[in-house]
């Protein structure tokens, strides 16, 4: 549905500050690289805490943090083979959940029911991804498709991000392409003008035009020379729980959101630039740039956007009944997009249970009980 560009006062809904998520989607939770071999680490997706190990032979697991003994994280404890042993008692729980061994029993005792929940993981673009719902419906969701992670002529950037704020938040900054005023002094972008907005039942994509000018708007290829204004079409769009941009061809940008709870989330970011080097140049010199520009470029306009994004959280909860204008349609559409999202989740899961219960009636008004 294509929706007006007008810049128009619209109220804020105070009630995306308190949703949660639909889990039904694959979450991004830590760089792969990261997780060696007899490693354990722990994440939290909307306060599922999760122990998330990968096996001697490199394989990952997904294990709801909790020993169902005693109650401990798992994620303190070892690996042992392809197993996660509870640093507690020892006890072994396989990739499955299901308690396996308990060191001081005789080999030929039977187990107790201890179990645990384990979650479909992945591995994919450097990234670990875990379906935190349904997990039948893992095989009919897709991560985000990423094609420039394997094309050699771009220079990927990973960084992540640690907000305490919650997701709605975040994600109306990554749309928010009016909050360039606040990175002119790092030769950020200016003068945006949202062009269009089209909004489905899973996503809000918008186009705008933005004008870039400076030393690092050079080096980048977004200018040709560094005195001149250049003015561009940018692709922003949030398919839920991610974002996906384009800058016509000359850098794109995928943001995965990790929502932790009502006021923490995190981020993994991969940013991809075209340098303008030949490649014989290029490629030797990307294990020096890539840390460069992590540091000097993409961390400081991150610093800048988390003041803002933790500043707007801490005034939010210190007066959730505040009134708040907002003017960038887009922006209300990304907010009707997060409480849908989580409204069809709420409704999916009611309704078994309500059907379970009208069963035990129906079951109860025939016994005569």
């Amino acid at each position: 549905m294509e929706l007006a560009t007008t810049l128009t006062s619209q109220t804020v809904q105070n009630a995306v500050r308190e949703v949660g998520i639909n889990p039904n989607h694959w979450y991004a939770v830590g760089w792969a690289d990261q997780l060696k071999p007899g490693e354990i680490m722990p994440v939290v997706i909307w306060q599922q805490a999760i122990a998330v190990y990968r096996d001697i032979n490199g394989q990952l697991h997904a294990l709801e943090d909790f020993c169902p003994h005693k109650g401990v994280a798992l994620h303190k404890g070892k690996v042992h083979g392809c197993n996660l042993a509870c640093a507690y008692h020892g006890w072994e729980f396989n990739s499955e959940g299901s308690c396996v061994k308990i060191p001081y029993l005789p080999e030929k005792q039977k187990l107790p029911r201890a179990n645990v929940r384990s979650y479909p993981i992945q591995e994919q673009y450097n990234l670990i991804w875990i379906f935190p719902g349904e997990p039948k419906l893992a095989a009919t969701c897709q991560i985000p498709h990423i094609p420039e992670f394997f094309e050699n002529e771009w220079v990927v950037v990973p960084i992540s991000a640690h907000f305490q704020a919650h997701f709605s938040i975040c994600n109306e900054n990554t749309m928010d392409v009016f909050h360039g005023f606040l990175h002119q002094g790092l030769q950020g972008w200016f003068d945006p003008v949202l062009l269009s907005l089209k909004e489905t039942e899973a996503s809000v994509r918008a186009e705008y035009n933005v004008s870039y000018k400076g030393h690092m708007a050079k080096f980048l290829g977004l200018s040709d020379r560094a005195d001149t204004v250049t003015t561009l079409p940018i692709t922003v769009e949030y398919r839920y729980p991610h974002y996906a941009s384009s800058l016509q061809g000359v850098s794109s940008l995928y943001l995965m959101r990790l929502p932790i709870g009502s006021n923490e989330s995190r981020s993994f970011a991969l940013f991809f630039f075209k340098v303008r080097l030949p490649q014989w140049i290029l490629q030797p010199i990307k294990p020096i740039l890539i840390p460069l520009l992590q540091r000097f470029v993409l961390s400081k306009f991150l610093a800048q956007d988390i003041e803002m994004i933790e500043s707007e959280q801490r005034n939010y909860l210190a007066n959730p009944q505040r009134r708040y204008v907002e003017i960038n349609p887009a922006i209300i559409a990304i907010q009707r997009l997060i409480i849908r999202q989580h409204e069809q989740f709420m409704q999916k899961s009611i309704q078994p249970s309500l059907q379970h219960q009208e069963r035990e009636s129906v079951t109860n008004f025939a016994s005569g009980s």
